[in-house]
């Protein structure tokens, strides 16, 4: 064993440093290349931000815990393709902030739920999910159902998305909240459970 070697295993901190540093290495080699692929930072074709009523969904969908037990990633096994779809694609998720990429399955995956389901099926299965699903353990939400959006910060939330890249237009941030006007929190919820998924239409 060289002195070299000798000194690295012997002492655990800088062992633990130059691990660190190989490491760092190989993840930015594979990783860096990612933020300038086309496939990785470009939406697919047709693929539209979320409206203002959507976004404040998605926001609900977050501050209710959904992303604890539903992944939005179908992975591209034959498993998992022919039972929710098409497998999941980066230019699919390049408006959502945060990411909601992940491998969480307490529940099924709702990376293809838009347009599967009527939204009165969603608001009764938000509502008590055992009343279309008996042997669900997902627990109800009704208080989405009584209580009103509150759109006094979705125009800002719109112009900060637009700063990173969102297409929004002036007169889709001026519309915005009317656009919320009288709408319920279940209103957003079902609004962006249809909409999951539905830029990609071919089952694999």
């Amino acid at each position: 064993m060289s002195k070299t070697h000798e000194k690295i295993e012997t002492n655990i901190g800088l062992m633990a440093v130059l691990a660190i540093i190989v490491i760092s290495i190989g993840g930015l080699v594979q990783i860096v290349p990612l933020f300038f692929q086309k496939s990785t930072t470009e939406p697919v074709e047709g693929m539209k931000p979320y409206s203002a009523l959507q976004l404040s969904g998605r926001d609900l969908y977050i501050r209710e815990s959904c992303s604890v037990c539903h992944s939005q990633m179908i992975r591209p096994f034959r498993a998992e393709t022919e039972r929710y779809g098409h497998y999941s694609v980066a230019g699919e998720f390049v408006y959502d902030r945060p990411f909601q990429w992940g491998s969480k399955r307490t529940g099924p995956d709702l990376a293809r739920v838009g347009g599967r389901y009527s939204d009165e099926w969603h608001r009764v299965h938000l509502i008590n999910p055992r009343d279309v699903v008996p042997e669900s353990i997902m627990p109800g939400f009704p208080w989405l159902e009584s209580t009103r959006l509150d759109a006094s910060d979705i125009q800002k939330k719109m112009q900060v998305l637009r700063t990173l890249g969102h297409p929004y237009t002036d007169e889709e941030i001026s519309a915005a909240p009317g656009e919320l006007e009288g709408k319920t929190e279940m209103d957003a919820m079902v609004a962006y459970l249809q909409v999951l998924g539905t830029s990609i239409k071919t089952r694999r």
